[in-house]
């Protein structure tokens, strides 16, 4: 029976990818919603692109350009769309000022008719990498190994025995690695936050407000896959081995919100002037977000989006 609840765990863990890859590919196409003005996004979208195709200035003073998809811009408007009228910033951002000092701009709910956390789609997206992490751990002997004996039991005797600081692993995989999960899965909680993901790296309240929600929900994944009910200690009773201790669970979100800081401000600083510089070549901006922004790269491959997608206008 022990081995059968183990089993249990194991699949629903590698159900969680084929479920919600399904789920991404099968969801329906986005509705009209309704907005406090009156005014259906539907309809928002509609008229500002009719705007846009006449070349004439948006509701909000910009000034947007149609550009068909090509084999240089397979994405057409999505891949690179300005605001010309829009101040710079000392650097040379082509932001509005409430985005340089790190708001969010008024209209961006508008657009996606979304308000608040998405919960559902958040944790949709943390049980898939959860799933992948187990499915991974399944393919180790010490694994497969630890899934005999009585699973409460074992379970219990895996959690009371944290302890310590060092787990024998080696430095890369403590200190490298699993900030990396630590980031990206902050990213997953960013993502899935309207007023969070369109800031940008700034010492203002907002933002630091932001990146700490991220912070907690990284550390409650990092507990729940260390310790939780579908955890490293249930399934593959690391506390048995004398391997449950606090490193892994302090530094996945600490050093991980330091990393997905790291690259908020590699993104802001380095890969937009990149951008700017080389604006016409549609590869190297992608490639250079998708490599100088791993974590973040991951955190949109979770949501079935681009590899180099980005919430922020461009």
């Amino acid at each position: 029976m022990m081995n059968i609840l183990r089993f249990v765990l194991v699949s629903y863990s590698l159900f969680a990818i084929s479920a919600l890859a399904q789920d991404s590919s099968a969801s329906p196409a986005p509705t009209a919603s309704a907005h406090p003005s009156g005014v259906s996004t539907a309809q928002t979208v509609k008229e500002t692109t009719e705007t846009a195709e006449k070349g004439s200035p948006s509701p909000s003073g910009t000034i947007l350009k149609t550009r068909p998809p090509s084999v240089l811009n397979p994405l057409g408007n999505q891949a690179d769309l300005r605001r010309p009228t829009q101040p710079s910033a000392p650097d040379g951002w082509t932001l509005p000022k409430d985005r340089v000092d790190g708001e969010a701009p008024a209209d961006e709910d508008l657009v996606t008719g979304e308000q608040g956390f998405q919960w559902k789609s958040a944790i949709k997206q943390s049980l898939l990498f959860l799933g992948i992490q187990h499915g991974y751990a399944m393919t180790q002997p010490k694994t497969r190994r630890a899934l005999h004996g009585p699973f409460f039991r074992d379970y219990f005797r895996s959690v009371k025995s944290l302890h310590g600081w060092g787990d024998g692993g080696r430095f890369f995989t403590n200190y490298v690695a699993h900030p990396m999960q630590g980031s990206f899965v902050g990213f997953i909680q960013i993502q899935n936050d309207p007023e969070g993901r369109t800031l940008h790296v700034a010492n203002t309240k907002a933002y630091w407000k932001s990146r700490l929600k991220a912070t907690a929900w990284s550390a409650a994944w990092s507990t729940q896959f260390e310790i939780g009910p579908i955890s490293q200690a249930s399934i593959g009773n690391v506390g048995l081995y004398e391997k449950q201790t606090w490193v892994d669970i302090v530094v996945t979100p600490t050093l991980g919100t330091g990393l997905l800081v790291a690259e908020d401000a590699v993104d802001r600083f380095i890969i937009r002037r990149m951008e700017r510089r080389f604006s016409k070549n549609f590869w190297l901006k992608i490639m250079t977000r998708m490599l100088l922004s791993p974590t973040r790269t991951m955190g949109n491959l979770l949501a079935f989006r681009e590899p180099w997608h980005r919430y922020t206008a461009r």
